[in-house]
């Protein structure tokens, strides 16, 4: 488990930006399964989502459609309620960084670390505003 002195400035990039912060396998239970479209954030310590994955989730929110509920998890902090996000994001296997999009309780789209390593922000943002577009 990381130290909060670490993660805390991490979580705060999303939760000062008006995502809800999930800490227990209850509270993900509760918002992943909201009507409306919700996007999962499985934030990490790792570079790939410092450089790629909390960028690209920002800049993405800044299109003309967007999810109606933010959220996010730490990965390796948030142990407990990780793993209840990744139970629902199954098939999927475990990964972090990660984000998903949820409508009505569904996950209809998905990004696995393979798909944030290697590519700049603005690829995550693209990706997510396209599914935004269908979705939102």
């Amino acid at each position: 488990m990381y130290p909060a002195d670490l993660v805390l400035p991490m979580k705060a990039e999303l939760t000062d930006k008006g995502f809800q912060d999930l800490t227990t396998p209850a509270e993900v239970d509760s918002a992943l399964k909201q009507s409306g479209t919700t996007l999962l954030v499985i934030n990490s310590v790792c570079g790939c989502a410092a450089g790629a994955a909390r960028p690209g989730v920002l800049y993405s929110l800044t299109g003309e459609k967007r999810p109606d509920h933010l959220v996010t998890a730490f990965a390796g902090f948030d142990t407990d309620a990780v793993a209840e996000a990744r139970r629902l994001l199954a098939p999927f296997p475990p990964s972090s960084p990660a984000v998903a999009l949820f409508k009505d309780g569904e996950l209809v789209h998905m990004l696995e670390r393979h798909h944030i390593e290697g590519n700049p922000a603005g690829a995550i943002a693209a990706n997510l505003q396209a599914a935004f577009d269908e979705y939102c």
